[in-house]
Formats: C-alpha cells, sequence, structure tokens
C-alpha cells in the first residue's frame, strides 16, 4: 500500500520541480527588446546591422545576390541570420520587430535591423545598402 502512494507523490515532486526548472530557464535567456536595452547598446553603429533571410526565399536572394555583387559584406560591417533553421534567430527577429511595432503575423522577409530602425522587402533593403555604401 506504501508504494502505491510514494512513486506516484515521487513522480508527481519530480515533474513538479523539472516544470519550474524548464520554465525559469527559459524566462532567464531570454533577452530585453530594445526599447528596453541600456542606452549605450542602443547607440546606432555599423555593428548593429542584422539582415534577417530564409533560404529559398526569393526576395531574400535578390538582397543577397546584390550583397555578392557589390561586395557590400567587405564594406559595411553587418551580420546576417538566417531564422528558417535556427529558432534563436526567429525570436531576435521577432524581438526587433516589436520594438519597432510590428506585430508577429505582419513580419515578412527579407528583414533589416540597423540598431533602431526597421525595413523589410528587398527594395528597401538594398536602398539602405547603397545610401550606407555611399555615405562611406
Amino acid at each position: 500500500m506504501k508504494n502505491k502512494i510514494i512513486i506516484p507523490t515521487v513522480l508527481f515532486i519530480f515533474t513538479l520541480i523539472f516544470s519550474f526548472y524548464a520554465f525559469f530557464k527559459d524566462k532567464s535567456s531570454e533577452q530585453l527588446p530594445a526599447s528596453e536595452m541600456p542606452v549605450q547598446e542602443k547607440v546606432e553603429s555599423e555593428e548593429n546591422i542584422i539582415f534577417f533571410y530564409g533560404d529559398g526565399c526569393p526576395h531574400c536572394l535578390i538582397v543577397e545576390d546584390y550583397i555578392k555583387k557589390n561586395k557590400v559584406d567587405e564594406k559595411i560591417k553587418f551580420s546576417q541570420k538566417e531564422i528558417y533553421r535556427d529558432r534563436a534567430n526567429f525570436k531576435q527577429l521577432e524581438e526587433k520587430a516589436r520594438a519597432c511595432g510590428i506585430p508577429k503575423d505582419s513580419i515578412g522577409i527579407p528583414f533589416l535591423w540597423d540598431g533602431e530602425k526597421c525595413l523589410s522587402g528587398d527594395k528597401d533593403i538594398i536602398a539602405f545598402f547603397k545610401q550606407k555604401i555611399y555615405e562611406k
């Protein structure tokens, strides 16, 4: 009779502890949205530029071709993050879009974060890179 009570109780306690651990671990690993970051980290610089794309996305390929043909990555420092296969990159894209007031269901790729503003679509992103190269 004791075993019928002890085993389920132990399993329940173990499950409860694991659930709390998983819940709080996930919350602690989230980054602050850009709007809540300290002012020093929000300073616009080329190092903050992030280009989000998806493998196989036709509009993303247009931007990627432009970057290759014009050697943009040699002229401007920015990071490129694929979002279809990398969940962390996708979450970061969502954070940047949220900072710009873009709802989750309206996020599109290609997407560019310039440190404080969001751009979406191949034409706008290519225009951004052209302007940055021209400024140099």
